[in-house]
């Protein structure tokens, strides 16, 4: 029985004799590196803008614009809009609907459209209402997600406004009237919708009608000012 038991000591130390006459001398230098690799730089480098010239600048951020302007227009459950959130479009908007709203003559008080400064104050305004109304009923968007949905939704009735404008250069009547009813009554209805679908999911269930609610009035009160236009002569 000793003996079997000796055989495996034997057979690790023929296993491990050579190691012995194994030694690591002081001169060897020590070689390596560990710098990042360069996946990884390459990858930073991709998502770096520094560098990059102003005219791609410019294209990418009008691209971003112009893909939000495109879901608002088609409104359907998506994240473009909370994901990438900016405030160019909503400026844009927000300036050319108040620059529409003037009337003839910017400078008059008989004017019969309100002036710049009242309009942008309401949308803007009105915007950062709604928004803090979402997070107090306890809204999962953020501050500037809310205003960035808010503003591109205006497109509908940007393009309303701009149509008024036309029938307006036209003819006013009663033809006229009917018209730009219809067509201010649908833009608000799509303006409201797409900003719902943007924002509902973001509120609890129990509390969407309540966050709907200050939406459809601040979509009511743009869709008013743009009705009850009236360019002075």
């Amino acid at each position: 029985m000793a003996a079997t038991e000796d055989k495996p000591d034997n057979g690790n130390k023929q296993l491990f004799s050579g190691l012995s006459d194994v030694s690591i001398s002081g001169d060897i230098p020590v070689e390596g590196d560990i710098t990042i690799p360069m996946a990884s730089q390459s990858q930073d480098d991709d998502y770096s803008t520094l560098d990059e010239p102003v005219k791609d600048t410019i294209m990418r951020d009008l691209k971003a614009v112009g893909n939000k302007f495109f879901h608002v227009m088609y409104p359907k459950k998506s994240t473009a809009l909370l994901r990438d959130w900016d405030l160019w479009g909503p400026l844009i908007l927000c300036v050319s609907l108040a620059l529409m709203l003037q009337g003839s003559y910017a400078d008059s008080k008989d004017s019969g459209g309100p002036q710049f400064a009242e309009v942008f104050v309401i949308i803007w305004f009105g915007a950062v209402v709604i928004t803090l109304n979402s997070k107090l009923l306890g809204g999962t968007i953020s501050f500037f997600q809310s205003l960035c949905v808010l503003g591109y939704c205006i497109l509908p009735l940007t393009v309303a406004m701009l149509v008024c404008r036309l029938l307006l250069l036209a003819s006013i009547n009663t033809v006229t009237f009917i018209i730009r009813l219809v067509v201010v009554a649908v833009m608000f209805a799509w303006s409201t919708l797409a900003s719902t679908a943007f924002l509902a999911d973001s509120q609890p269930p129990n509390r969407r009608a309540l966050a709907v609610y200050p939406i459809f009035l601040f979509y009511f009160v743009i869709s008013w000012m743009i009705l009850t236009f009236n360019p002075s002569s």
